[in-house]
């Protein structure tokens, strides 16, 4: 689920991409069995479902909201609902706040090898001829020529292949996500963002992945078992029904049928540096930051259910969690 990582990228045309591409729920097409399996292990996680969440202690409150990284047809509508929220707010996070963001961009022009094999092998050489010509190929159904595809490191040819390829050509890459409309509306107010993380700590993490694994990230995207248009179509349609810990559990459970004999292992790891390590990160910087201050946090939605999740953490630490309605 590279979908987790996505916050690296910009989004664009809130209606276009998720109004041409369709696809189909790939867990609404699973055997009964396996499904009903699926949803029980995902109801035993702490705060399974939602979006809008206030956890409170004292006079500190911070509001919650899990993004979907990629536009979809209520990015806009989304954005409506959170207004009055982010408004209210005296300080507003997001993962990484848009200034960082632009100068993590100015950086990557200015050194493409933060992003780019600038020596050494690439990757024709570190997928072998067989794979290369299938991560070349699926690249191309996504608007990038081969190239650029040969030159990406790993991790960041990965990310690609979890964007759907009509997402792609549509235009997704290109522009503004509701996590930046967030700040955007943020800085519109005379509030700009501020970050939750280091966007170089980020990108550090990323590189720390042995490359072995990095190309096994890809090689999972490029088997023929899993259709990315599908799997995009059904990561929006459940992010939308606020289906937080079943998109986690599917996501594993995937990782762990295709991902080859290390896969266990590889998603633990994914996890714990994705996941679990950033939230506790992230939790102790706002128990400093914003004790005492009303606070908007918006960070990608896989990082609210769960035992090391945001908001189980808070709850450790004696906030109260309540979760808010949601009605874009």
């Amino acid at each position: 689920m590279t979908r987790f990582a996505a916050v690296l990228f910009f989004l664009f045309s809130p209606m276009a991409a998720a109004a041409l591409c369709e696809g189909r729920d790939l867990i609404a097409q699973m055997p009964q069995a396996e499904r009903a399996a699926l949803a029980e292990r995902a109801e035993t996680m702490p705060y399974p479902e939602g979006l809008l969440w206030r956890a409170s202690k004292g006079e500190t409150e911070i509001i919650w909201f899990g993004t979907y990284h990629f536009a979809h047809d209520d990015t806009r509508s989304h954005l409506d609902a959170l207004k009055p929220l982010i408004g209210a707010a005296q300080d507003v996070y997001l993962e990484v706040s848009n200034a960082d963001m632009a100068e993590m961009e100015r950086e990557v022009a200015a050194d493409p090898s933060i992003m780019f094999l600038t020596e050494g092998p690439t990757l024709p050489d570190l997928l072998g001829e067989a794979d290369w010509q299938i991560y070349r190929q699926a690249m191309a159904e996504r608007a990038i020529p081969g190239f650029m595809a040969a030159k990406f490191k790993p991790i960041w040819a990965a990310m690609l292949l979890g964007v759907g390829p009509c997402e792609a050509r549509n235009g997704v890459l290109e522009g503004d996500g509701i996590d930046k409309l967030i700040g955007l509306h943020a800085e519109a107010l005379g509030n700009p963002s501020r970050s939750l993380e280091s966007y170089r700590a980020l990108m550090t993490m990323l590189d720390s992945f042995p490359q072995e694994d990095q190309l096994d990230m890809i090689r999972l995207f490029l088997t023929e078992d899993l259709d990315a248009d599908d799997m995009a179509h059904t990561l929006r349609q459940r992010y939308l029904a606020e289906e937080m810990a079943l998109l986690w559990e599917y996501s594993k459970a995937v990782s762990l049928e295709l991902g080859g004999p290390d896969a266990a292992e590889d998603f633990a790891l994914f996890e714990k540096l994705l996941l679990e390590d950033r939230n506790r990160a992230w939790v102790a910087l706002l128990l400093e930051a914003a004790e005492g201050r009303q606070v908007f946090a918006a960070v990608g939605a896989a990082h609210l259910p769960g035992e090391i999740g945001v908001l189980r953490l808070l709850e450790e630490e004696g906030f109260r969690i309540e979760r808010l309605p949601f009605n874009p």
